[in-house]
């Protein structure tokens, strides 16, 4: 059973930076394309950035230019760094598996709260 566990989200005025960090549990991480996603109260949880298995990335459009994702395969180690966030970047981060259909999702880890004051 995969395990997910995200770190790195706090409280940051806006203009700053955070990186959060998800590390794996499991043999099949370096095989997966991931991604970070992003809940708000009231609304669905979202992709914001994905990563292929092969390093090509994606973003959505909100968050192009101020947001890197990346990846450690050695550490089974998945990153985000967000520069210059804005107060409507708040949410819950989490990182999962970036497929096509729900039901192919790892358990969700606890996620990490980004709060960014205006």
């Amino acid at each position: 059973q995969v395990q997910l566990v995200e770190s790195g989200g706090g409280l940051v005025q806006a203009g700053g930076s955070l990186r959060l960090s998800c590390t794996a549990t499991g043999d099949f991480f370096n095989v997966n394309d991931w991604g970070w996603y992003r809940q708000t109260p009231g609304a669905e949880r979202e992709l914001v950035a994905g990563i292929t298995k092969d390093d090509s990335t994606k973003y959505t459009d909100s968050v192009k230019g101020r947001f890197t994702i990346s990846r450690e395969n050695a550490k089974k180690t998945l990153y985000l760094q967000m520069n210059s966030l804005k107060p409507e970047d708040t949410g819950v981060y989490f990182c999962n598996r970036d497929v096509p259909y729900s039901g192919w999702l790892y358990p969700w880890g606890q996620g990490t709260q980004v709060t960014v004051s205006s």
